[in-house]
């Protein structure tokens, strides 16, 4: 944070949520309750050197050693924290501290065995409910690992269960049972007897939504861009691996067929890739919040998009910014056993191949979104020539041996009527400019494509 940015939120902001004020020689427990009720919460800046009543920058003699003092406070928490180096900065003709707490840790954090939160200004001890709701949140607790008291091995479907031991060959000499109990799908009480989780019971249960009525799925297709009167609607119910197959077929009747150029053939599909959407929905079924009852799952089809919301925002430490390379699992028991039927690959989330199906099929990229405490993903649709306006037939170009990233150009070409450096770029990021600027320049010197305007202003287009 620059100098003259932190002036200015001394000037006119105050103390608030995610920024605190301390003077330099603050006891340390004072500032490490700071660091952990930030830490806790959304992160924030402490900034030492100020005065706490009237904003006025005081500034520290030895900013050495309060970066020292800060570290030490650091040490006081369970676990301890772990921060990025405080920064000693001048504003005005003062020196000030800058501590940054991050968002998104990925602990719960304690100060002599109190759980600290903020609420505006204010240090409070968390409630029992939201530390158990932070504790969840980050991964600390598995909600899906946790057993409803009166939940009994007879509200499980023996069937099931064989099917999913057999499946896979774990049994061999271990009882359905101790496969459970291995798979943490079930619990051991004092006396001996076997608690399914809720991660069994939505898996294997012989009625999923008596323990979790909002663990489902309502799958909807609307005939415009807006929520309407005109709507096909599904409520989807059952164990995990039932939803799925629902949701399947739901999705297999009411996608829409299109002509789409895959390489320089015509091919008739589906308007999004089906790859694509059922990877949506195996990841909102495999990490959603199921210790959020408000809401189910929501797979919305309009004319121009297409939606999954996912109850609960990403968990632990997965942000919009590393969604695609983050590896954590809010329902670990439950990933694990989906990946036990095939449904879902245990190493990741997924996301990454919906990313890449949807730019092999020459589609704009997903948008991730969190918002109101849920999780979306929206699929753009295609953009669908008239039939006034056919698709070009690219048959003509099936013996030049072209490479697969040229006959993707050429596909976007033939729906765009033309492409840029920087377009092409998008449909192949993996790959250096400098190979996309050959594969443009080898379709014009052999006459495929012509080359119009010079510089940021070149475009190509079919000859």
């Amino acid at each position: 944070m620059k100098p003259a940015t932190i002036t200015s939120e001394l000037l006119t902001q105050g103390m608030n949520e995610s920024l605190h004020w301390f003077p330099e020689d603050t006891p340390l427990s004072r500032l490490a309750a700071a660091l952990v009720s930030m830490a806790n919460t959304n992160g924030g800046l402490v900034i030492l050197g100020v005065s706490p009543r009237s904003g006025e920058i005081l500034g520290v003699r030895q900013p050495e050693e309060a970066v020292d003092r800060v570290l030490q406070a650091a040490l006081l928490t369970d676990p301890q924290l772990v921060l990025p180096i405080p920064i000693s900065q001048r504003v005005g003709a003062v020196q000030v501290v800058c501590i940054t707490v991050p968002a998104g840790l990925p602990n719960v954090y304690s100060l002599d065995g109190r759980y600290l939160g903020r609420e505006g200004r204010q240090i409070n001890p968390l409630s029992a409910r939201r530390l158990r709701e932070l504790l969840i949140e980050r991964g600390v607790l598995q909600f899906d690992s946790e057993s409803p008291s009166d939940a009994a091995l007879d509200d499980l479907d023996p069937q099931k269960i064989a099917e999913y031991v057999k499946g896979f060959r774990l049994l061999g000499s271990e009882t359905p049972e101790e496969v459970l109990l291995r798979r943490a799908c079930l619990r051991r009480d004092n006396r001996g007897l076997f608690h399914p989780t809720y991660a069994a019971l939505l898996l294997f249960g012989r009625a999923p939504q008596r323990w979790l009525p909002n663990g489902t799925l309502l799958a909807a297709r609307f005939a415009g861009v807006a929520f309407t009167d005109q709507y096909i609607k599904q409520e989807i119910t059952g164990t995990l691996p039932e939803q799925l197959r629902q949701a399947e077929a739901f999705l297999r009747t009411n996608l829409r067929s299109v002509v789409r150029l895959v390489g320089l053939t015509h091919h008739e599909t589906l308007e999004y890739p089906f790859e694509a959407v059922r990877e949506l929905l195996v990841n909102a079924i495999a990490h959603r919040d199921y210790s959020m009852q408000g809401d189910c799952i929501h797979l919305h089809i309009f004319a121009d998009r297409l939606e999954v919301h996912s109850p609960g925002e990403l968990p632990g430490p997965v942000t919009l910014n590393n969604l695609l390379e983050a590896r954590f699992s809010r329902n670990a028991v439950i990933v694990q056993a989906l990946a036990d039927l095939g449904f879902v690959e245990r190493l990741g989330y997924g996301l990454d191949r919906v990313v890449t199906v949807m730019r092999q099929n020459g589609l704009p990229p997903p948008l991730f979104e969190e918002a109101a405490g849920s999780f979306r993903v929206t699929l753009y649709s295609p953009v669908i020539p008239q039939p006034a306006a056919p698709l070009p037939d690219l048959s003509a170009y099936r013996g030049l041996n072209l490479n697969p990233r040229q006959q993707m150009a050429l596909g976007y070409i033939a729906q765009h009527r033309r492409i840029t450096n920087s377009e092409y770029q998008a449909l192949c990021p993996d790959v250096h400019p400098e190979t996309l600027r050959r594969d443009l320049a080898d379709l014009v010197s052999r006459g495929v494509l012509i080359k119009v305007g010079d510089k940021k202003a070149t475009y190509y287009i079919l000859k």
